[in-house]
């Protein structure tokens, strides 16, 4: 006989409109150097230096996907946790989120939906001079107890 090691997410009971999550990250080269290894995406904007300089952006930008990692990976660790299953995710990128900037993410959820078991996260990303660079709605299924 085994115990379950694993600690579970919150169930929808269990979550009320209003909970809220502050995340603050920053992606690192070594972290954008994993995202092109694991993804095989070779977009020079997103690592090479003297590439980006003749861009708008004049230096290299975090991939939209590494930060919709971080929304989605936070939603798995904390809220609601682990069992979570994103079922719906609508990003909005306002502006680039360039390499060791700090990203500071806000997650409030807005809906508890108990007929369809789903909650509703609004999520609000804002770099280090308060400036916001991304906007999100993710519906999550919360983890059930069986």
């Amino acid at each position: 006989m085994s115990e379950d090691v694993h600690r579970r997410g919150k169930t929808i009971d269990e979550i009320k409109e209003g909970d809220s999550l502050t995340v603050t990250e920053s992606i690192s080269d070594r972290d954008l150097l994993l995202y092109l290894g694991i993804t095989n995406d070779n977009n020079p904007l997103y690592i090479q230096h003297d590439y980006a300089r003749d861009t708008e952006y004049q230096k290299p930008i975090v991939p939209p996907v590494l930060l919709t990692g971080i929304i989605t990976s936070s939603i798995s660790k904390v809220l609601p946790g682990p069992g979570s299953d994103v079922v719906n995710l609508s990003t909005n990128f306002i502006l680039p989120v360039y390499h060791d900037e700090m990203v500071t993410f806000s997650f409030e959820v807005i809906k508890v939906d108990s007929m369809k078991e789903v909650i509703t996260i609004s999520v609000e990303g804002e770099n280090e001079d308060g400036d916001r660079v991304i906007d999100a709605v993710v519906i999550v299924k919360p983890p059930k107890i069986f």
